[in-house]
């Protein structure tokens, strides 16, 4: 129920019946923001942070600028004459200004460069946004579907582990929401099923980390029900693991 709100894939009255709901029962509220927060960390998740060694170069050129400028300083003056003296204060002053513009040249480059990365990440993120909007708006509508099966998956054996399967039954499309998922060991990984007259058919493998709220998995023509199992690592076209969780089509 709480997909379907968000998703806005509930009707008037259980979207109302809903928000009622939430009045009373705060985990509900809890339930329904954890959903959303998902979702835009998905659609956030592509996003690419600029190179580390952009912070550490301007941070050299600052050192290097300040430390010509100290040594730029210490200039020995000769006053034994008057000519001598002020032609000395020119060649520093000049010596001066030349640092004073290359730290500016510097200075400018730097912040150019920073500007140019900035507006590079920026038209990346922006990118990432727009294909992730898209992919969400065509899984909302494939959701909205009538032929699209709704499969709810329930923890084995009193496990809170919970799941659900959205399968077009016309062009086969597997879609997987993982709602509850204990997390696995490095060399453990979930594998969904799909029985067919009472044989398995392999889905595929994920692992999921509570960031990836829905998942494309293999397609399928038929399934009289669906099983996600723990399996090691890379596992093959046999389940060998227990199950975590099942769900029947009818």
């Amino acid at each position: 129920m709480v997909e379907s709100y968000v998703l806005g894939l509930a009707s008037e009255q259980e979207r109302v019946e809903f928000e009622q709901l939430c009045l009373q029962y705060p985990e509900l509220v809890a339930a329904r923001n954890e959903f959303e927060e998902n979702l835009e960390k998905q659609a956030f998740g592509m996003a690419v942070p600029p190179p580390a060694q952009v912070k550490e170069n301007l941070l050299t050129i600052i050192r290097e600028g300040e430390s010509s400028a100290k040594e730029a300083k210490v200039i020995p003056m000769d006053i034994r004459t008057r000519n001598s003296s002020w032609l000395r204060y020119v060649a520093a002053a000049a010596v001066i200004l030349l640092l004073a513009s290359a730290w500016f040249t510097y200075d400018l480059y730097s912040k150019n460069t920073k500007l140019q990365n900035s507006i590079s990440l920026f038209q990346s993120q922006f990118d990432s946004l727009n294909s992730a909007n898209a992919k969400l708006a065509e899984e909302k509508r494939m959701m909205s579907d009538p032929n699209v099966a709704v499969v709810s998956m329930k923890g084995t054996q009193q496990k809170p582990s919970s799941a659900n399967v959205y399968w077009d039954t016309t062009s086969s499309n597997v879609y997987l929401v993982v709602k509850n998922m204990p997390k696995l060991p490095s060399d453990k990984q979930y594998q969904l099923w799909a029985f067919i007259e009472g044989k398995p058919k392999n889905l595929g493998l994920f692992d999921w980390d509570n960031k990836n709220v829905m998942l494309k998995m293999s397609n399928t023509q038929k399934a009289e029900a669906f099983a996600i199992t723990i399996e090691n690592r890379g596992n093959g076209d046999t389940p060998a693991g227990p199950v975590e969780t099942i769900g029947k089509t009818l």
